[in-house]
C-alpha cells in the first residue's frame, strides 16, 4: 500500500506495515521534512518525493517577496527523502542550482553543498498526462492530416514552407511564400473546407502574471494595428487576482474574441482546442506545460518560449526568443493560416501518455526507482 503524507498524520502508529512506502509531494501544506519528524516510527519506510513545481525557481515581482519558508520546507523534504522525482529536467536543474544562493538567506549558519548531497537522489519522470481521444471533435482538415501522419515518425527532413516561416522571424516578409510541402499536405484531392477563415489562435493558461498574458495581448493588438485577420480564445482558470491587462484587452479585441474565460466541461475545453489553429505560451514559469501538450494532441501549431521546459519537449522551429519573434511568427501565420493547418506538429505526445509512463511509475512506486 502506498500512503499519502497528507493521510499520515492521522493514521494509528499500527496501521503502518514494515514494507510499505511513503509517497509526497512538492505541494506546500505537509512538508516530508515535518512529517517524519512528528512520527519518527516513519522512518524506516521508504519516501518518494515527487516534484511537479519547485519554490526556489518560481518567478516573484521582487525578490524580497519570495517566501523563505516555503523553499526551505523543499530542500528539507529532499534531505529526508530517499528519491526525489521532478517532472522535467528544468525543474531539477533550476532546483538545484537556486538552492545555495536560496540558503544565503539564512542569517546565521549556513549549510553549504546541499545540493551535492541532493543530486544523486534525483530522477526525472514525467508527469503522465490523460490524453482523450479527440477524433470525434477535430474538423475535417485535422481529420485529414491525423490521417497523413502514419509516416510522420519515420519522416526527419525539414520542409522549404516550414524553413520559409522559420527565416523570416529575423527578416522582413517577402512577397511571396514558399510552396507547401508534400510530406505536411494531407492526402486527399479536396482542398481544406475552412481555408478563407482567419486563423485560431488559443492561449489556454491560468490568468496569472507568471504566465506573461501582458506579452501576449501586446502581440495581438499589433496584428490588430496591421490590420490582420485572426480569431482568439483565452482560457484558462481565473483566481482572485486578474492581471489588469485581461479587461482591457477583451475590449480592445472584442471583434476578435472567440470564447473567453474558464470553460467547465472538458469537452467544450476540447473542442476549441481542436477549432484552433495556433496555439501560445508566454510564460514567464512552467516547469512542465500540459496544456500546450492538450493543444498539440488537439491539432494545435505550437509556439512557446525558447526557455525553461519549453527546449526540453519542442524542437527549434517551435520556438521563439523575443517578443518581436513571436509577433513576426504570428504576423505570416495570419497571412496563411494554411500554414499551421497543414502542418505535422514534431512533438510525440504519446510518450508523456499515461500509458507510456505507467511501467515507470510502477517501478518507481514499487522498486523506489524508475
Amino acid at each position: 500500500m502506498l500512503l499519502t503524507a497528507q493521510s499520515l498524520p492521522f493514521l494509528p502508529r499500527s496501521g503502518i506495515g514494515e514494507q510499505e512506502q511513503l509517497h509526497c509531494t512538492s505541494a506546500r501544506p505537509f512538508p516530508t521534512a515535518l512529517l517524519t519528524a512528528l512520527r519518527p516510527d516513519l522512518s524506516n519506510l521508504k519516501k518518494v518525493l515527487y516534484f511537479h513545481e519547485n519554490q526556489l525557481a518560481y518567478p516573484v515581482r521582487k525578490e524580497q517577496d519570495r517566501d523563505f519558508q516555503y523553499g526551505y520546507n523543499q530542500v528539507l523534504s529532499c534531505l529526508v527523502s530517499d528519491v526525489v522525482v521532478f517532472n522535467s529536467h528544468f525543474n531539477m536543474d533550476s532546483f538545484l542550482s537556486s538552492i545555495p544562493s536560496h540558503m544565503k538567506k539564512i542569517p546565521d549558519h549556513r549549510p553549504k553543498n546541499l545540493d551535492e548531497l541532493i543530486r544523486p537522489k534525483c530522477v526525472v519522470l514525467s508527469y503522465p498526462v490523460q490524453f482523450p481521444d479527440v477524433t470525434r471533435l477535430l474538423p475535417q482538415h485535422k481529420l485529414l492530416k491525423l490521417q497523413a501522419t502514419v509516416t510522420y515518425h519515420s519522416d526527419h527532413s525539414s520542409c522549404q514552407e516550414h524553413k520559409c516561416l522559420m527565416q523570416r522571424c529575423d527578416e522582413e516578409p517577402c512577397q511571396s511564400f514558399c510552396q507547401p510541402c508534400a510530406v505536411q499536405r494531407p492526402e486527399c484531392g479536396e482542398p481544406f473546407s475552412d481555408q478563407g477563415k482567419p486563423l485560431h489562435i488559443v492561449w489556454p493558461h491560468r490568468w496569472e502574471h507568471d504566465k506573461n498574458p501582458e506579452l501576449f495581448f501586446n502581440t495581438l493588438l499589433k496584428l490588430k494595428e496591421q490590420e490582420l485577420h485572426f480569431q482568439v480564445s483565452v482560457l484558462g482558470e481565473t483566481f482572485t487576482d486578474v492581471p489588469d491587462i485581461f479587461p482591457s484587452s477583451k475590449r480592445l479585441l472584442d471583434s476578435h474574441i472567440l470564447n473567453w474565460g474558464f470553460l467547465s466541461s472538458k469537452d467544450d475545453y476540447l473542442q476549441v482546442l481542436c477549432d484552433a489553429d495556433v496555439v501560445v505560451s508566454t510564460s514567464n514559469h512552467e516547469f512542465f506545460g500540459v496544456s500546450m501538450l492538450e493543444a498539440v494532441h488537439c491539432g494545435c501549431f505550437p509556439l512557446c518560449p525558447k526557455a525553461l521546459v519549453y527546449p526540453e519537449i519542442f524542437p527549434v522551429q517551435y520556438l521563439y526568443s523575443t517578443p518581436e519573434q513571436l509577433f513576426k511568427r504570428l504576423k505570416e501565420l495570419c497571412k496563411r493560416p494554411g500554414i499551421a493547418r497543414r502542418h505535422v506538429v514534431k512533438v510525440d505526445t504519446s510518450k508523456f501518455s499515461w500509458t507510456s509512463l505507467k511501467p515507470q511509475f510502477w517501478t518507481l512506486l514499487t522498486d523506489g526507482r524508475p
